[in-house]
């Protein structure tokens, strides 16, 4: 009813005399109207409770009568929010009162389900998709339900596709990925040993696999190109990955996927994963050292079958390897350089991955005993046996990465002493190629760095110069475009000016951090971890880890010493200042540089409020962190 016609008729005169039951909204937008709603939660619940006892009316019943009456849904601006609930009310989960995960569908949708059953709950969203035809949503949410409560894998994925026609978004994507992934499992059950006995089912498992990974990649391809996600989109967000965790789900389908293939692979009769002779078969086919022809197997009619299949995926089953590795790879970024929004939520990814890692390990690397019996048994290829073995330490420790050696800075030294030593073997020999000689030198560095703050007078430390110099013709070979920051990371390390010496190179290399392909990708509007501070040594001196800093706060408790540094007082303490360099730096444009003679290095500040909005230059200084994404200001103080 429009303010204009509100006092010829009273509805709270009509409702009389439960009208004090009845609150009167007024909205100020659209000219201005009012919207009547029932004051409390409790009193609308008891209200559908007496309908349904006294007049047999289900709230199935009252949804499909407002679905089915056409005076809500004319165009008319009024009617906005009434629909939005109505839409809400049939997509929207709650969270669960135990964590950051949701229901598995919204609370009306899961008390008809219950009361009534599948026909009912299809009913309601189908005549939902008619009336919201624009909204994706809707049919996700039906697909959501058909496979997840029906197990009915072919109709729910016609109605995720449907989804997907109507928008293509992250979510809707995600949904077709995580039908296939589900009709896999229940195809595959796990803890059942026995083989397939219909090799055509291994052909339709690859398949499904194959359709799976493609829809999860473009869902995470979609989800790194969006800076926020749609609101309606936050009402059903996804397979309960929280908005504020790591923007990462399509990755872990991916690996999800891909682990199950291998589990399907390893109950094959001539790749069975309880013979370590055919383990080592399975090993060698994925790491393409072995064609499927070459895999000895017995013969007959099944067996052969499986090889035709085998042959048909060939190049897609030899590629999971890599994608896994690659996977992994960018994980440990994420996770190694990103600064956590949801702690708990994000605690549970690591731990998924944790364990999928120990399997990828189990699967492909070589036992410390399986490697010393090759040894004995093939002395001629001892080199190329040491080479294997430190490759495979090195994947162990989670140091075959550059964001892995990081993380090492919180480990012994022990630890990365034996990784260096490890790199500096590998570096003495021949290199498959360009990219595994540019990586393993960029690793090498890195390792070197992370020794040196943990245990300086070890004899595998090498220089500054010496690095310095190894980093140049490094970073002459890979130029401005290498697709990972690494090197130009490596570069604000080693290469930052001091008040002494310039380096008119550095501006090169802070733009070229922030080009670099996978930051571009993934690491667009994150608040990323500084692991290393500028200090007021010299060469490897100079540089301060965030543990370093740490060590003068041993007494304060934990979330107390969490808290100084999320809100940037710890660098106000006195032990902080003494040990930290100072920089001096304007502000142009609503932009931070810091300055060195007549150069200007950019620089993000590290709190979005630390500087000064306006269009004026002024003088500042800063203390100086170095993030995988470039430098950060922290604790700006303006001149004046």
């Amino acid at each position: 009813m429009k303010m204009i016609h509100w006092k010829n008729d009273s509805i709270m005169g009509r409702m009389e005399p439960y009208s004090n039951f009845l609150f009167i909204d007024i909205v100020e937008d659209l000219g201005g109207y009012k919207g009547i709603r029932i004051l409390h939660h409790s009193i609308a619940s008891a209200c559908l409770e007496e309908l349904e006892r006294s007049c047999s009316m289900r709230v199935s019943d009252i949804t499909m009568e407002i679905l089915h009456c056409d005076l809500f849904f004319r165009v008319r601006s009024v009617k906005d929010r009434f629909m939005s609930s109505i839409k809400k009310m049939l997509i929207a989960r709650e969270r669960k009162k135990d964590g950051d995960e949701r229901e598995t569908f919204s609370p009306l949708i899961g008390k008809i389900h219950k009361d009534q059953g599948r026909k009912t709950v299809q009913d309601i969203f189908v005549k939902a998709s008619s009336r919201f035809v624009t909204s994706a949503y809707i049919p996700q949410a039906l697909a959501r339900y058909l496979y997840i409560k029906e197990k009915d894998f072919p109709e729910a994925l016609q109605w995720a596709e449907k989804a997907k026609n109507i928008k293509q978004n992250p979510f809707t994507f995600d949904t077709i990925g995580q039908i296939h992934k589900s009709n896999l499992k229940s195809n595959n059950p796990r803890g059942k040993q026995e083989t397939l006995r219909n090799p055509e089912d291994l052909n339709t498992n690859i398949k499904m696999a194959e359709n799976a990974i493609t829809a999860f990649r473009r869902a995470q391809v979609l989800a790194n190109e969006e800076d926020e996600p749609e609101t309606e989109a936050a009402d059903d967000e996804s397979e309960d990955y929280p908005r504020n965790s790591y923007n990462v789900f399509g990755y872990l389908g991916v690996l999800d996927i891909v682990f199950l293939v291998f589990e399907i692979l390893s109950k094959l009769p001539f790749f069975e994963e309880r013979d370590p002779k055919k383990k080592r078969y399975l090993q060698s086919f994925l790491k393409k050292i072995m064609p499927i022809t070459s895999v000895y197997k017995e013969e007959n009619e099944i067996n052969n079958r499986y090889v035709e299949i085998i042959k048909e995926h060939e190049q897609f089953l030899q590629s999971l390897k890599t994608q896994v590795k690659d996977i992994f790879e960018l994980l440990v970024y994420y996770f190694t350089n990103i600064k956590a929004k949801n702690s708990e939520f994000d605690s549970k990814n690591r731990r998924n991955i944790s364990q999928l890692f120990k399997k990828y390990l189990a699967l492909f690397c070589t036992t410390s005993e399986e490697i010393q019996k090759e040894r004995h048994g093939n002395p001629k290829f001892n080199l190329e046996i040491d080479i294997v073995q430190r490759r495979y330490f090195l994947e162990e420790k989670g140091a075959d990465t550059f964001a892995g050696i990081l993380q090492h800075l919180d480990n012994p030294a022990e630890e990365i002493e034996s990784i260096t030593e490890c790199y500096a073997f590998l570096r003495q020999q021949q290199f498959i190629n360009q990219h595994q000689k540019t990586k393993e030198t960029i690793n090498y560095i890195l390792s070197n760095i992370v020794l040196y703050l943990l245990k300086p007078k070890s004899k595998q430390v090498k220089s500054h110069r010496y690095l310095s110099d190894l980093l140049l013709n490094t970073l002459q070979e890979v130029g401005r475009w290498y697709s990972f920051p690494d090197p130009y990371y490596l570069a604000l390390l080693l290469l930052w000016p001091s008040p002494r010496q310039e380096n008119t190179d550095i501006v090169t290399y802070v733009k070229a951090i922030r080009n670099s392909k996978l930051l571009v990708l993934s690491f667009r509007n994150r608040s990323t971890i500084a692991h290393l501070y500028l200090g007021k040594e010299e060469g490897l001196k100079r540089l301060v880890s965030k543990r370093q800093l740490g060590e003068n706060f041993e007494k304060m408790r934990r979330d107390t010493l969490a808290q100084i540094w999320r809100n940037g007082d710890i660098f106000k303490d006195k032990a902080i200042i003494n040990r930290l360099q100072r920089v001096s730096g304007t502000t142009e444009q609503g932009e931070l540089f810091a300055i060195y003679g007549k150069m200007k290095i950019p620089v993000r500040p590290a709190f979005i409020a630390g500087i000064r909005s306006g269009a004026s230059t002024e003088k500042v200084s800063f203390y100086l962190g170095f993030a995988i994404n470039g430098p950060l200001a922290y604790d700006i103080q303006y001149d004046n």
